[in-house]
This record gives structure tokens, sequence and C-alpha cells, in this order.
């Protein structure tokens, strides 16, 4: 998982605000932003609800806007949405933290800790693919 979050993070070090939201596979929606900010909702749904129970709500996406994780984002959102991601995967942390064993069921749904470990090292691994292209366009750079 930490490798996956450092990967992502690589991906968007050194970028502007506006490179960040850049769309730079038409005529996908996806931008940088928006795979941390769907990641951030993968965090919280899958490691901070799943393991530390609570309501269950969405970070960015409701029933009328279903995708404002990825779609419709601005410049003016990166500061924010990097600082809820960094929120999203210390508590994520710590949670994963406090249980003893992988095979102990979740909190917030009935899935095991490496359930929802798997889940989300899944999405980031899917993702991070996506993220080497986008960058790839922004500006040349690859590898790790």
């Amino acid at each position: 998982l930490a490798f996956h979050r450092d990967a992502l993070a690589a991906k968007c070090e050194g970028l502007t605000a506006d490179q960040l939201v850049q769309m730079s596979a038409p005529p996908s929606d996806l931008s940088l932003l928006g795979l941390v900010r769907h990641l951030t909702e993968m965090e919280h749904v899958y490691l901070v609800y799943a393991l530390g129970g609570g309501t269950f709500g969405l970070v960015y996406c409701t029933d009328a806007d279903p995708d404002a994780d990825i779609v419709g984002l601005r410049a003016d959102m990166a500061a924010s949405s990097l600082a809820r991601w960094k929120d999203e995967r210390a508590t994520a942390d710590e949670l994963i933290s406090a249980h003893q064993a992988l095979e102990a069921p979740g909190t917030g749904n009935s899935y095991s800790v490496r359930w929802n470990l798997l889940k989300v090292i899944g999405e980031y691994a899917r993702h991070n693919g996506h993220a080497d292209l986008l960058r790839e366009r922004i500006d040349g750079a690859t590898g790790e």
C-alpha cells in the first residue's frame, strides 16, 4: 500500500495545480488530481469507514454528482484535495494499525482487514498505470 501511495504522490510531485487538473488523454476526463480524489474516496470507503465504522458517506461524490471525484475539477481544488488525501491516508494507517489480525472483520463493513487492504491496493495499482500515462503526456516524465 505504501509503495502505491508513494508512486501516485511521485506522479503528482513538481506539477502546478493547472497541470494536476490537465486532462491529457482525451476524451477521458481523468487527470492526476482526479486520480488523487478517486483514491481518497477508496481510502475513505474501504479503509477509514470499513475499518473504523461510523456513518457511511463519500468524500466528494454524491447521488446528484456521482463523478465529482474526477469530473469538473479546477486548479483551485488541488491544495485542499491533496491535503484531504494525506489526511485520509493517515487515518487509514491508524485504523490498520489498530487491528491485530488481517482476518478480523471491519467495523463498517463485514469484510476482513485483508480484503479491504487488497481492494485499495488493487485500486492504486490500476490507477497508477493511468497516472503514468497522464504524467508522461503532461511533461514527458516516466518511471515509478
